[in-house]
């Protein structure tokens, strides 16, 4: 009764899943309601999902993404695609794919994919074409260069440590490579070719909220003595360093110089009147470059601070503040508050000078504060609280030490000195200690709805497994090819493990069906190595849906896809995967 209350539970939840007509975390909150209401699967089993490895470990990488954008590392990566792809779109995908191909065969492939989503994210915007049509072939090629070698995938190792039990020897480093490595080329170059066609066209969300050239706000900067920029000539002052600043004025004393006329040499206690983006103000602050002239005590600008935000402040309509200087408000004399900057549109920058500048609707301030005076300055109702700016800004001085973690996480993984969990949640506290991602954004990067539909997958295959479901389906659908020689029994095997995996975890199928393969090659009296490999090849065919593996779910948000999107691609790809495993496998490893 229990299997066929499974079988029911099953169809609903895939039925639910591409159809989309509730959200697909709803669908699997509801899916394991539905199995503990059944009595398939007691609360403590339904829910333990949440603390299951993968999503853990994906949680974890989202936030080591964040913080690898937030320190200029993914930037950096994407200026060197751009750079090297010379203004061809074509190239750039190309560069993107071969790079992920050889880093995932390798290293376990969700930080790769990590990476690489937002450096899709920023490409896209440079070349204006669609992060659509390049995220599931990232995580696509992931999955296929996982296969090239025994430590691509955590799948090959477990069938390895199985086959060794039953006795029939582990898998060398580099035995799946012959047809590994032939596989994936082919697969990418499919991916290649195919993907712009028949992928969605979505504009990247990033793009749509860019203006040009970014955001620029006007500031007045203070060179103090042992700044930098002491001695150097005012026309290149910023140079590639800050390369959005562009310098109005120098102000000595009572003298005005203009950089653009006058040669003027920077010395200690000038004023520097400039234009510039948030980035590169904080920048020049954090680096001790400039200080804010109207502060009211000596501020520090420490990259990371844990306590302080960024935030815009617009005047609005029935502010009480209408018409008064800006250094003459509250909000200046307040000792935790500092005004960096502001901008008013459409007027001439002369007018608006910081010391003379009176508060007019719609002005921007750009202050910082600490967190919990927000709500006090909220409740004034003078201004109207962005907090957006904040998580724009690039905290380049930590970019060292996030390359450094990230390395440390994906070079600890792949020699195996601990399991990616480990290494992902060692490199989160790491991150967050370092100060390349504050604890609050930490939190907002996690996508809880990604994490709830892994945890869902997992209890349906804890509900397959615990019932029998799995291993009757397997015995049944093998059937089917009892009367038929080893080839088609192989075939039979390899397209099992596939759906397996697009249901359970492909570590789950691969447990679930390698004693039946094994159980499959004894009876017909043949070497059960080929069934072995196939297994393995079988349990990373895993690309018709987004929950067949983890990369596929991590990039279904950024690409705001649908679940038939990955049947586009991924169906004739499972089947070029099944027929090329199907074909060679017999010939490679001989029955």
């Amino acid at each position: 009764m229990a299997i066929w209350i499974v079988s029911l539970i099953i169809v609903v939840f895939v039925v639910l899943l591409i159809t989309e007509r509730i959200p697909l975390e709803l669908t699997a909150i509801g899916m394991m309601a539905a199995l503990m209401l059944s009595g398939v699967l007691n609360p403590i089993d339904a829910v333990k999902g949440f603390a299951s490895p993968a999503v853990i470990t994906v949680g974890a990488m989202f936030i080591i993404s964040r913080a690898l954008v937030r320190t200029g590392v993914v930037g950096v990566i994407s200026e060197k695609v751009i750079h090297h792809s010379h203004g061809n779109a074509k190239l750039a995908k190309l560069l993107i794919l071969v790079t992920v191909a050889g880093s995932s065969a390798f290293i376990n492939n969700t930080p790769v994919v990590v990476l690489f989503i937002p450096i899709v994210l920023s490409v896209s915007c440079e070349y204006n074409f669609s992060p659509s049509n390049y995220l599931i072939p990232i995580s696509y090629t992931s999955i296929l260069a996982g296969t090239c070698t025994l430590i691509g995938t955590s799948t090959n190792i477990i069938v390895s440590d199985l086959s060794f039990m039953y006795g029939y020897g582990d898998l060398g480093m580099f035995e799946l490579s012959p047809l590994g490595v032939p596989i994936a080329v082919l697969g990418v170059a499919f991916l290649y070719l195919f993907s712009s066609r028949v992928m969605p066209g979505h504009a990247a969300p990033t793009c749509e909220l860019q203006g040009g050239e970014g955001k620029k706000y006007l500031a007045e900067l203070l060179v103090p003595e042992e700044s930098q920029f002491v001695h150097e000539q005012a026309n290149r002052l910023f140079g590639e360093k800050y390369p959005t600043v562009e310098l109005f004025e120098v102000i000595r004393g009572f003298r005005i110089f203009y950089p653009h006329r006058d040669k003027v040499e920077i010395l200690p206690g000038d004023l520097l009147f400039v234009k510039s983006s948030v980035n590169d103000l904080m920048a020049m602050l954090s680096e001790r470059m400039v200080k804010l002239p109207y502060s009211t005590e000596d501020d520090e600008f420490p990259y990371g601070d844990r306590e302080s935000l960024v935030v815009e402040l617009i005047v609005q309509p029935q502010s009480t503040l209408l018409g008064e200087r800006l250094l003459n408000i509250d909000i200046h004399r307040d000792p935790g508050v500092s005004i960096i900057a502001v901008k008013r549109q459409n007027v001439h920058y002369t007018e608006q000078r910081i010391r003379n500048l009176r508060l007019r609707t719609g002005d921007i301030v750009l202050v910082r504060c600490p967190s919990q005076k927000l709500d006090q300055i909220r409740a004034k109702n003078d201004f109207i609280i962005v907090e957006d700016v904040h998580y724009t800004i690039i905290h380049k001085q930590k970019a060292r030490w996030s390359i450094l973690i990230f390395c440390g996480v994906v070079g600890a993984a792949s020699v195996g000195l601990a399991d990616i969990m480990v290494c992902a949640m060692t490199g989160v506290f790491l991150m967050i200690l370092a100060g390349c991602i504050q604890l609050r954004e930490a939190y907002s990067s996690i996508q809880g709805s990604i994490l709830i539909l892994i945890a869902g997958t997992i209890a349906i295959g804890t509900a397959m497994e615990k019932t029998g479901a799995a291993k009757l389906y397997a015995e049944t659908f093998l059937a089917l090819f009892q009367n038929l020689g080893p080839h088609f029994v192989l075939a039979g095997i390899m397209l099992l493990t596939s759906m397996g995996t697009h249901v359970m975890s492909n570590n789950a199928a691969a447990i679930v069906v390698l004693p039946v393969a094994i159980a499959a090659a004894v009876s017909l009296g043949v070497n059960p190595k080929p069934f072995i490999v196939g297994v393995c090849f079988g349990a990373s065919a895993c690309y018709a849906t987004p929950i067949g593996y983890q990369t596929n779910l991590m990039v279904y948000g950024p690409g705001r896809y649908r679940f038939s999107d990955y049947l586009k691609l991924g169906i004739p790809l499972n089947l070029l995967v099944l027929a090329l495993g199907s074909l060679f496998i017999p010939i490679l490893w001989p029955f």
